[in-house]
């Protein structure tokens, strides 16, 4: 819109002013020019998305402050916690393969905890034995029986009593087996093949490694108005107006990386109990944690994609927590501003003198390969959007760059001639920085691509595969990942040569760079592959030299460029050359004067 309004105001100066140019009409024009620009600036894109960003971020504060905020009660009567220190409870765990166990029968004891005092950690090991409906891909589910001191221990006697507490933990998880990798050249068929895309594949039963439990040691007190909603269905009170033990599982902690297939041959399997005192307020953050998973798995969202966001939250304390909630955020934002700013660069741009083709052809196709490689690693989502929709810039860089024609009759080539404005220096320009662009990929390939062959030799002999796509595929974007700088290596040739970096989008660097080193600081928080990882810290050497580059050749920034003067368009040259032509008959007509 700036530049539509801005053009449209040069012609009016132009037809105004075309007949008796006057200073007081060109100042007059600069002034409102300057006036709209400003006013775009407060209505702009980015102005509006800092500000929704800031609202954001004070509404996760206050969100976070009112769930570890303990309930206080306010009306009557009022409920407290039954649990005091120096009590000790007595804890028996049970497994069955029914939800809800018709009779002992069909229930077989664990094990038993007795003294269990609830405000210590605990941590103990069992042996399950799996009956028979497990073993035939059915499920198991653990029971967590919290009493003051049962006599006895059987299930029904337990269940019965109303001072148990009982809390169901389902031990079991349907989900597709692992694909299996083999050597591509020394296995024949030794190690399972898949021949169905997991997609088709059946869903088998896992069984948990680990459960995780949590009982609210923090003491409360609440009214029935006061119940936290994510602790209503679990608080219950006796006679004397105490609420009863409440018992939770840890969600967030819940990992895929845990399950262990069940063979149907398995007859054992082992099970680690973890038990942690917790708060009110990191109970109600569990629920709100289980509750917005569910919500992204309605959205589309893999198994794998929610076991990388409930990392961020089981991995890391409440101070970090929220320093990730922020920083992330700002990523995104900064994400935002980057696509949106290079699209803007590259659509303003006029001619390409000072980039570099080649470095701009190898963006497009590294950026297609890490997207087909995570896609084949089954990365999450988090990472794989970002690089799609970066993928598709790239390509649409590279088409501009490339002066193609897309349509519905084919592609072709656009001469420099053919729809543009370019004067014939800029396109001098531009051959230079394809010459210096040629020299710089000459020396490199030197070094390219024989590291490139060996690396996926070596991973063809020594590393195991999916298939063949797969090892295509992870060498080709190892051999990005690893020497893919190289490639970013003529930009800094062509500015070296030329002593100019006026041609770069260094609002686009910025955003990038500033990223880039968040990416460092979290790079091992997200779940993603180890060579990606290792190419979020190569990308900083790169900034830093630009960063040289940029204070080494300072750009005049009073200087007009030819995109600038292109946004002007041809009405600017034929006034020019309008006034030229007054000019020149000004001192024939004094001239003329004279002679009569």
């Amino acid at each position: 819109r700036r530049q539509k309004n801005t053009r449209v105001l040069t012609r009016f100066v132009i037809l105004c002013c075309n007949s008796r140019p006057s200073v007081d009409c060109i100042s007059s024009f600069h002034r409102y020019r300057q006036y709209l620009s400003d006013r775009m600036k407060l209505m702009s894109l980015s102005s509006i998305c800092g500000i929704v960003f800031l609202c954001y971020i004070l509404h996760s504060t206050y969100t976070l402050y009112m769930l570890f905020r303990a309930p206080q009660c306010t009306d009557k009567p009022c409920y407290r916690s039954q649990l005091t220190k120096g009590k000790f409870l007595q804890l028996s765990l049970y497994t069955s393969p029914f939800a809800n166990p018709p009779n002992g029968g069909k229930v077989a004891k664990l094990g038993t905890i007795n003294p269990f005092d609830p405000f210590i950690e605990l941590e103990r090991t069992f042996t399950i034995n799996l009956p028979k409906e497990t073993r035939s891909n059915g499920t198991l589910h653990m029971f967590a029986v919290l009493t003051k001191g049962a006599k006895s221990l059987e299930w029904d006697s337990v269940r019965s009593q109303s001072t148990s507490v009982i809390k169901k933990f389902t031990l079991t998880h349907y989900m597709v087996p692992k694909t299996a990798t083999i050597n591509l050249l020394n296995d024949k068929g030794t190690n399972r093949k898949p021949k169905k895309p997991a997609n088709q594949q059946k869903r088998v039963a896992h069984i948990r490694q680990n459960v995780f439990i949590h009982i609210i040691t923090e003491d409360f007190s609440v009214s029935p108005k006061d119940v936290p909603a994510e602790l209503a269905r679990d608080i219950r009170i006796t006679p004397d107006n105490l609420v009863m033990p409440i018992i939770r599982n840890d969600f967030a902690k819940e990992k895929l990386a845990d399950l262990v297939e069940i063979e149907p041959t398995a007859t054992e399997a082992t099970l680690t109990m973890h038990y942690a005192p917790s708060s009110v307020g990191k109970i109600k953050m569990l629920a709100q944690i289980e509750r917005a998973m569910s919500d992204l798995t309605k959205l589309g969202f893999s198994e794998k994609d929610i076991d990388e966001v409930k990392s961020i939250f089981s991995d890391t304390n409440v101070y970090l927590l929220c320093g990730t909630i922020i920083i992330s955020s700002v990523h995104l934002l900064i994400d935002f501003l980057s696509f949106k700013n290079d699209i803007l660069f590259w659509k303003r741009k006029r001619h390409y003198a000072g980039l570099s083709l080649r470095s701009t052809l190898w963006r497009t196709f590294s950026h297609i390969i890490i997207f087909l490689y995570l896609m084949d690693e089954e990365t999450s989502l988090l990472i794989l959007i970002p690089t799609g929709i970066g993928t598709l810039i790239e390509m649409w860089k590279a088409k501009k760059i490339l002066k193609l024609d897309v349509s519905l009759r084919g592609i072709r080539f656009r001469s420099n001639d053919e729809g543009s404005d370019v004067s014939s220096a800029i396109q001098t320009q531009e051959h230079n920085t394809l010459a210096l662009d040629r020299q710089a990929m000459q020396y490199l390939s030197y070094i390219l691509y024989p590291l490139c062959i060996g690396g996926a030799i070596y991973s063809l002999l020594y590393l195991p595969h999916k298939s063949w796509y797969s090892w295509t595929i992870s060498s080709m974007a190892n051999g990005v990942y690893a020497f893919g700088f190289l490639f970013m290596l003529p930009q800094l040739f062509i500015n070296y040569k030329l002593k100019s970096v006026a041609a770069l989008p260094w609002r686009v660097f910025m955003y990038k760079a500033f990223n880039t080193f968040i990416d460092d600081v979290f790079a091992f928080i997200i779940t993603m592959p180890t060579a990606h990882r290792f190419a979020c810290f190569r990308d900083d050497i790169v900034f830093l030299v630009y960063l040289y580059q940029r204070w080494l050749y300072p750009v005049d920034k009073t200087r007009i460029d030819e995109d600038e003067r292109a946004l002007m368009g041809k009405d600017n040259d034929t006034t020019a050359a309008k006034d030229g032509e007054q000019k020149t008959n000004k001192p024939d007509e004094k001239q003329n004067k004279k002679d009569n």
